[in-house]
């Protein structure tokens, strides 16, 4: 079926139906609704679509578009769930289940017959992690199935009029409810309020005289002081004392117009400059009774290691490589002939930290040291020979954090993730050794394919070309016990031994063919070409991104790709 997708940002989830769709044999293209009503006539009418699927839209579409032919909504909400702040109401109210509903499009917004919904469990996680892996799994569902339910010609959509429906009308859900009492809310209240707005649009707060959105939250266990009081650093996070605990915000936002120069998300500390609060470091093995926040873990279980991170985002800023790579050549000094990497539901990676670089007084020279960080940690998981390393994409990862998973033996990935293997939307060459673990995963050809036509994968489409090992097709609250599970299979079986050996004969033939530092010196070259050309668009692309203007998150796609096929693993 030849079906366009409208949606305000090629974000997450139109990501996932459109990378879905085409797996299941569909004919995909996708407008930008942020381009205006008239780009999405366009493409319309140069498409000609027989279906038209809005997996995320924040306007309107035009009335003449779903007059005119068949358009589907994809409402992140149960059935009779109305308004623009459906997630962040169901947190909010503490619903122990929510789901998405794909709606027939009509006049009154979220208000069109239904062709297909599906449940999902309100996990204790941030509206935006709920956004990408539970609700996105619903929604990828709820898509299938109305698309196969059009295409038979035969299901009768069900009226919202319908009696078994009870239809709730919820507004915006405005600053005045989301603002925090730091005399009064509890922790788990203020926890539920920034999560409720981790992402977008945050909670609006003042911090040392300044507006500020506060992006995130997270408890702690020890660390107490005068409500609102901030207490302590760590990891570029600042704690903040609450009536009766503590929680960890990572990122914070200056508002708009507010003179500041970087009106956008990054690490709280950045933000706030010299505090004077002290560094509350924890080790990288917390002890059992410990349950504060940090962003980088080790742990041990029998003959498996795992270095478990998560970072805003999934984006890597130059201390996070650093950490990280820190965090890593911790756990190679451990004796453990397996060692896993991320096991973390939500982003794997995502590369290098653009908000970061484009708040640096030099984002050129920032991006290069970012890059160089990135590069220093990928070479690493590169070099290791002395034991067999699994990345566990518990979530979707782009770009750089893709060459990470591939640098290690094994790439295992939940079925519900989305994977970019590209730089080129960001107009860039690319780095992390990507010349050499890609095209030893899905050859030559298809390498280069996947990093021209910058087109997002499934995780099943993913694993046919090479890119993924093992799929894992658990709910994401289940991802990090089936990997423990996975990870102690591995660790017991007989040829293990051999498996290593091999390996590390492996790494020195491919060494004796073209060193690794050949691979990353040609990268950086190209690399460092772009960064410090002021005109490169790389430039004018990560400012657009970082503050998010219209239509910066994505370009239109205007044709779908041929089908890729697999390579040499």
């Amino acid at each position: 079926m030849d079906i366009l997708l409208v949606a305000s940002a090629f974000n997450s989830l139109s990501q996932r139906v459109y990378a879905e769709l085409t797996d299941h044999g569909h004919h995909v293209d996708v407008v930008l609704a942020a381009h205006g009503p008239d780009a999405v006539r366009a493409a319309v009418t140069g498409t000609n679509p027989e279906l038209v699927i809005a997996p995320m839209l924040k306007t309107a579409l035009p009335e003449d578009v779903w007059r005119e032919h068949p358009c589907l909504i994809v409402h992140p909400g149960p059935p009779g769930d109305r308004g623009p702040s459906s997630l962040d109401w169901a947190i909010a109210d503490q619903a122990p289940e929510w789901g998405v509903t794909v709606l027939q499009a009509e006049a009154a917004m979220d208000a069109g017959d239904i062709w297909a919904a599906v449940p999902f469990p309100t996990a204790p996680v941030g509206k935006s992690d709920l956004y990408r892996n539970e609700a996105s799994d619903a929604a990828a569902t709820a898509v299938l199935l109305a698309v196969r339910r059009y295409a038979e010609g035969s299901f009768k959509p069900l009226p919202q009029s319908d009696p078994s429906i009870g239809v709730v009308r919820r507004g915006f859900l405005r600053q005045e409810r989301r603002r925090v009492d730091w005399e009064n809310d509890s922790t788990a209240t203020v926890l539920r309020k920034l999560r409720g707005a981790d992402s977008q649009p945050g909670v609006l707060d003042e911090l040392h005289g300044r507006e500020l959105f506060l992006h995130g939250g997270h408890p702690e266990d020890q660390l107490r002081g005068h409500p609102g009081e901030l207490l302590a650093t760590r990891a570029g996070a600042v704690c903040r004392a609450t009536r009766d605990g503590a929680v960890w915000i990572p990122e914070l936002r200056p508002r708009k117009n507010s003179g500041d120069p970087a009106p956008f998300k990054r690490p709280a500390a950045s933000v706030l400059g010299p505090t004077g609060l002290p560094e509350a470091a924890v080790p990288l093995e917390l002890p059992p009774d410990r349950s504060t926040w940090t962003d980088i873990r080790y742990r041990q279980r029998g003959e498996v290691g795992f270095v478990s991170f998560s970072f805003p985002g999934g984006a890597m800023s130059t201390d996070h490589c650093r950490r990280l790579l820190a965090a890593y050549r911790h756990a190679l000094s451990r004796p453990t002939p397996v060692l896993v990497l991320g096991c973390a539901r939500d982003f794997f990676s995502n590369g290098i930290h653009l908000n970061v670089i484009e708040a640096s007084e030099d984002p050129a020279a920032e991006s290069w040291a970012n890059l160089n960080a990135m590069d220093d940690l990928v070479e690493a998981v590169l070099r290791t020979t002395d034991r067999l390393v699994v990345a566990a994409l518990g979530g979707n990862a782009a770009a750089g954090g893709v060459m990470l998973a591939l640098a290690a033996d094994e790439v295992w990935c939940r079925t519900g993730a989305v994977l970019n293997p590209h730089y080129r939307r960001m107009g860039l060459y690319g780095s992390e050794f990507w010349t050499y673990s890609l095209p030893r995963r899905t050859g030559t050809g298809t390498a280069g394919r996947l990093t021209t036509e910058a087109l997002p994968v499934s995780a099943a489409t993913a694993h046919g070309l090479g890119l993924v090992d093992r799929l894992v097709p658990a709910p994401a609250g289940e991802f990090t016990t089936e990997v423990d599970l996975m990870a102690a299979a591995l660790a017991d079986a007989p040829d293990l031994g051999r498996r290593i050996d091999a390996k590390a004969s492996a790494r020195a033939r491919d060494e004796a063919v073209r060193p690794l530092a050949d691979h990353r010196r040609a990268e950086l070259a190209r690399m460092h070409d772009i960064f410090f050309d002021p005109a490169a668009p790389y430039h004018a692309l990560r400012s657009a991104f970082v503050r998010k203007l219209p239509g910066a998150c994505a370009r239109p796609l205007t044709q779908a790709p041929a089908p890729l096929t697999g390579g040499t693993r």
